[in-house]
């Protein structure tokens, strides 16, 4: 992952820590898929808080400016929300979903897992 990517990706995990999400984690998938080069992964404990965290991140990367928005899914169930952003692909749960889903068990290993800690406020691999 380029540095600017890494900063986008810290940004965006911090925009979600500051809405209490849960478990926040960037996992890098560049040389697993087409689909996106990095996947950032957070929770809610409710439908409203999962719609909550996302609406965050979007106006956030609105304000920011250098990656549209090219797709938003789930936004009205509120318990699985994907937000597209070519490279970055967010995905916002509620904690059951996740659970459920476990695309971590999918697509990491332990090399390309990068956590999020909220006492440092940057990701660290």
């Amino acid at each position: 992952m380029n540095a600017s990517m890494k900063e986008t990706v810290n940004q965006i995990c911090t925009w979600m820590d500051d809405k209490k999400a849960q478990d926040i984690v960037a996992i890098d998938v560049a040389d697993r898929t087409i689909i996106a080069d990095c996947f950032v992964i957070g929770s809610g404990r409710s439908d409203q808080q999962v719609r909550s965290i996302a609406d965050e991140v979007e106006d956030k990367m609105a304000e920011k400016g250098d990656l549209p928005l090219l797709r938003k899914e789930g936004n009205r169930e509120g318990r699985w929300i994907v937000l597209d952003y070519g490279d970055i692909l967010i995905h916002v749960f509620h904690q059951d979903e996740r659970k459920y889903y476990n695309m971590e068990r999918l697509w990491a290993d332990e090399n390309n897992v990068i956590a999020f800690s909220a006492e440092s406020q940057n990701l660290r691999v």
